[in-house]
């Protein structure tokens, strides 16, 4: 690690994108955390809601551990990237403007790291606001007594702002990636799972995601399988040796196999746009058997006509029943 770097220091990166409403929230969240050395560089990406001006208050306020850098519009993942630029801390977390942790989250999960020695510690969250698709506190599993590769395959293990990370292992790894916009967290998550298996839970939710109504990533659903199908296929492609224990099928279904499986949960879900979407990939991709096949034609159709028969068949149905 370079001289330049504190080793028990914790860099919170947070990208801004007007999240006026909560950022004051986010940062103080951070300022206020139990442990006792934590600096926070938050990199602002264009906003116009004022989230600029609160943001400056805020630095002088807690001045000299809050650095307040500004880009315009290029997205929370060079965001992120732009702000490990500056971070002088030896290991790392990230927080939305717009989330929050327990005021512990970051003690706890750096006296983990350092009880284990690992690279990555990881604590459980909870969906929170309108709109959140389960409100249910949750905690992942130990990742250390599972099939690691298998799991990480199956689904993102944890939301961006759910883990601490190693400085060395970051840096080896080069950050975030930018190649898929959606899934550049899980992306993070599966390299760095290559570069280094030493993980340790803390089984406490301190974590907590908000749902709102500010455009957020998570809202694009089919763009988001899309990206995080193409992050799993490039974790088997590229480091062959964390999957060859697992059999050809089984890669295929925790790779390849994911996209079908969101398509239908869409379908069910009545989310005829992403489903659409979907089901044309997986056609146009050969990742179907015949019995898809009545599910994936009616979706080469354009998308009102795609919708009109599967209101109409709900309709039919109701009537029979």
């Amino acid at each position: 690690m370079s001289e330049t770097f504190v080793p028990a220091r914790i860099s919170v990166i947070m990208p801004c994108y007007n999240a006026a409403a909560f950022v004051e929230e986010a940062v103080t969240c951070v300022m206020n955390q139990t442990y006792p050395d934590v600096e926070l560089i938050v990199v602002d990406d264009g906003s116009t809601d004022g989230s600029v001006d609160i943001l400056q208050q805020l630095a002088t306020r807690f001045s000299p551990r809050l650095t307040l850098l500004f880009q315009d519009r290029m997205g929370p993942y060079p965001a992120r990237n732009l702000g490990l630029k500056h971070a002088r801390g030896g290991r790392v977390a990230f927080l939305d403007a717009d989330d929050y942790w327990t005021l512990d989250a970051l003690d706890k999960l750096a006296a983990a790291m350092d009880s284990h020695k690992a690279d990555i510690a990881y604590c459980g969250w909870q969906n929170v606001g309108t709109g959140a698709p389960g409100t249910e506190p949750y905690v992942p599993p130990d990742f250390g007594l599972l099939d690691t590769a298998a799991e990480f395959l199956r689904s993102c293990p944890w939301p961006i702002h759910a883990a601490l990370v190693r400085r060395e292992a970051i840096d080896a790894v080069k950050g975030f990636s930018e190649r898929r916009f959606s899934a550049m967290d899980y992306d993070l998550w599966l390299r760095l799972y290559a570069h280094t298996q030493n993980i340790v839970r803390v089984p406490e939710v301190m974590a907590f995601y908000r749902w709102h109504d500010k455009g957020q990533i998570s809202k694009t659903k089919w763009k988001q399988v899309l990206d995080a199908l193409q992050v799993r296929r490039d974790f088997v492609a590229h480091h062959p040796e964390r999957v060859a224990h697992l059999s050809k099928d089984r890669i295929i279904e925790l790779s390849d196999g994911f996209l079908l499986r969101e398509a239908y949960r869409a379908y069910w879900q009545r989310n005829l746009v992403d489903a659409q979407k979907l089901f044309r990939h997986a056609f146009m991709q050969g990742l179907w058997k015949m019995g898809d096949l009545k599910y994936l034609l009616p979706a080469l159709l354009p998308g009102a006509w795609f919708q009109w028969l599967v209101i109409n068949a709900d309709r039919l149905k109701e009537k029979r029943a």
